[in-house]
């Protein structure tokens, strides 16, 4: 049941009957997919055969005359999954994942003629000792069902499962392999972070077409070490107050999710102190600035720019390979990120007044730029070295920072894709271009796809 934004607004009626059980899964969530200017509600067409009357658009919402079968067609889709793994956390959120599955995901991987194994996660970390060591050969994908926890736990699994295959030890990799079978993200979760990032919206049906469809996107991943020990993939990371808000948030679980954030942002600008801190990166060049420059005769050695350094008192450290989109920061936490061209973005909060900082952190929920700060500085970069200078700004059993105030007392508190990472020395983030492959369509590259529709 798909038609464009804009012939929305001409009341055109334009649409694909379909029968009940496809009805029962769309219906509730038109609006989000009428007002998506995505190229996938074009594409999608292409997935049905139109057998029977047109119906009437009214007010957004569909009036139906009639109910009709309808045949699939995926002729062109040669990616599309036929088997898929699903792994289902049921406590995403407000305990939602099991009735989104099964009453807006499953209907639809049915009529797709998709075969399914559930598995219903049970306690954090069971997805990843799960999938190291079960039997996914028979699989065409991995499908997480939650929030963004739950899908990075997932990714993190097959990343691992990968270097095991490929016999290489984790602690000692410079190019990781990647992983075998592509994951599939239905959002869940409070936040939705790489759902949004990927697809441009949190929106369930759309993630679960985009699966049927076959459509890959590769992603580049990030490893997070530490003197020569791996601790692990992710695709964004905050050091400072993040981390801080982070471990303040985990120490408070019995809290509601949006409660919690709420009381750990406002506990964490209540105790807003700098990290001195000293911050190494190799700054981003593309393979085709490295192919001109050694086309213009400069020596290999001269085509890479030299390690930078920066150091000081930082507020917030934050190093990104996603956008990281999310309702409440639609443009995103690094708008500048891509998804896939092999670089992060390094953006530094120097120390500054608590008013001055909260007017920089207001600015990700608007469209003005949160950047546009003297103390924010921004970086595009492939590895990031960050080194806390003084053990005596780490957390202190008095400061209520969550699992930290057991640690010793120069363990700092990271958020690494929204988990709680404590380190007590230097971490090192590198990324590795398109790691992982995602079930999706990149926003660029759908809003610059050129699609005619000849179904009708």
């Amino acid at each position: 049941i798909l038609t464009s934004p804009s012939s929305l607004h001409s009341q055109a009626t334009l649409c694909l009957c379909v029968n009940r059980s496809v009805l029962s899964c769309l219906n509730s969530d038109l609006s989000p997919l009428f007002y998506s200017q995505h190229a996938l509600l074009w594409k999608t067409l292409d997935i049905f055969t139109i057998i029977g009357d047109l119906v009437n658009i009214h007010k957004n919402h569909l009036i139906f005359t009639k109910l009709f079968s309808f045949t699939p067609s995926f002729t062109g889709f040669s990616n599309r999954p036929k088997s898929l793994k699903i792994l289902l956390n049921p406590q995403s959120h407000k305990k939602e994942a099991t009735q989104v599955y099964y009453e807006k995901v499953e209907p639809l991987l049915k009529i797709a003629g998709i075969k399914t194994d559930v598995t219903i996660t049970e306690y954090e970390g069971h997805a990843l000792s799960l999938l190291k060591e079960c039997e996914l050969q028979g699989f065409d994908g991995v499908v997480c069902v939650g929030g963004d926890g739950s899908a990075n736990e997932v990714a993190h699994a097959l990343l691992l499962r990968a270097q095991k295959n490929a016999g290489l030890e984790t602690d000692s990799i410079l190019t990781p392999a990647g992983a075998q079978l592509p994951l599939g993200v239905i959002p869940a979760g409070s936040t939705n972070v790489l759902a949004h990032s990927l697809h441009g919206v949190s929106h369930v049906v759309t993630a679960t077409l985009h699966i049927i469809m076959g459509h890959i996107q590769p992603v580049d991943v990030c490893t997070f070490s530490t003197t020569g020990k791996f601790l692990r993939f992710g695709f964004s990371a905050m050091f400072g107050f993040g981390g801080r808000a982070l471990a303040v948030a985990e120490n408070h679980r019995w809290m509601s999710p949006n409660q919690r954030m709420d009381f750990a942002i406002m506990k964490a600008l209540a105790k807003l102190k700098p990290e001195e801190c000293e911050i190494s990166f190799l700054p981003f060049n593309s393979s085709q600035d490295l192919e001109e420059r050694r086309a213009q005769g400069y020596p290999k050695s001269d085509c890479n720019d030299q390690w930078q350094m920066i150091q000081g008192q930082f507020l917030n450290v934050s190093i990104m390979a996603i956008p990281c989109q999310c309702s409440v920061a639609p443009r995103g936490l690094a708008p500048n990120t891509r998804l896939n061209n092999g670089s992060m973005a390094l953006i530094t909060a120097r120390n500054t007044s608590r008013p001055e900082f909260i007017k920089h952190l207001k600015r990700y929920a608007s469209i003005k730029n949160q950047f546009n700060f003297p103390f924010v500085d921004t970086y595009t970069v492939e590895e990031v070295k960050v080194r806390p200078r003084s053990n005596s700004s780490g957390p202190h059993p008095e400061e209520d920072h969550g699992p930290c105030e057991t640690a010793s007392g120069n363990c700092f508190p990271w958020n690494v894709d929204g988990d709680l990472m404590e380190v007590a020395s230097e971490v090192h983030v590198r990324v590795h271009p398109r790691l992982i492959n995602l079930y999706g369509r990149s926003m660029e590259e759908m809003n610059d796809s050129k699609v005619t529709c000849s179904c009708l």
